[in-house]
């Protein structure tokens, strides 16, 4: 997952509608299911699934009441420490 790409899904969720990133994440994981994909390409749309993942997480904490700052780093803690478990 990568900071900037999440910041700015997020401020695209925040200029439009979280539903354009539901209808993406849907599309990519049906695409994901392409038999002839390499792996590189698996790789490529799994890493773009997990930013728009996250922008969806950020975008809920943010609606909960936290700002974008600490949100994003609230976030990536989260990431963090479940990647050094």
């Amino acid at each position: 997952m990568k900071l900037p790409i999440i910041k700015h899904l997020t401020s695209f969720v925040e200029e439009n509608d979280e539903d354009f990133l539901i209808e993406t994440i849907e599309t990519l994981e049906a695409l994901s299911e392409v038999s002839s994909l390499k792996d590189e390409e698996l790789d490529v749309i799994g890493e773009i699934i997990s930013n728009m993942y996250g922008a969806l997480e950020v975008n809920k904490m943010i609606k909960d009441g936290s700002s974008k700052k600490e949100a994003l780093n609230s976030f990536m803690k989260r990431v963090l420490g479940s990647i050094d478990a």
